[in-house]
């Protein structure tokens, strides 16, 4: 390869990583010394319709999957196949759970028995039948910041 085409190959990979979804998402959260880094990745999405709902709870049993047990959330724009968010955390251990809000109407849409819009859960916790336990989900963030990666189910 020329010199030429090297150095050409080089702001096209800078553009594909700026490009990226963990790339472009914003973390929530407040920076300090105390604070790392957690990227959520989450795939397939069936279609990139309206927004992806990550929120990370702290390592509580009573507040897992808990109204108001929530310990910070980001909604993103939904991109198919593949959504990501980031968070700045102390290090310590805790669980995530996603669900596609397809419809925007930031609630998590479910008949009597089975849920209308995809979910997802850390560690991909098993769902087959009602909530996973925190035990599952739980994951430790070290000092060096981490990511988790976790796969959309969908039941419809």
């Amino acid at each position: 390869m020329s010199r030429l085409s090297r150095s050409a190959a080089c702001p096209a990979l800078l553009v594909l990583f700026l490009l990226s979804p963990s790339a472009r998402a914003a973390c929530v959260g407040a920076p300090g010394p105390d604070r790392v880094r957690l990227d959520t990745v989450v795939a397939p999405l069936r279609n990139a319709s309206g927004e992806v709902a990550f929120t990370v709870y702290p390592d509580d049993r009573r507040r897992f999957l808990s109204k108001g047990g929530k310990l910070v959330r980001a909604r993103v724009p939904a991109r198919a196949p593949e959504t990501a968010a980031c968070f700045l955390l102390p290090p310590g251990s805790y669980a995530v759970a996603v669900y596609h809000d397809e419809n925007g109407d930031h609630d998590f849409n479910r008949t009597l028995f089975v849920p209308k819009e995809g979910f997802a859960f850390s560690n991909d916790a098993p769902t087959a039948v009602g909530l996973p336990s925190l035990a599952d989900a739980r994951f430790r963030l070290n000092a060096g910041g981490g990511v988790v990666r976790m796969r959309m189910r969908y039941r419809r």
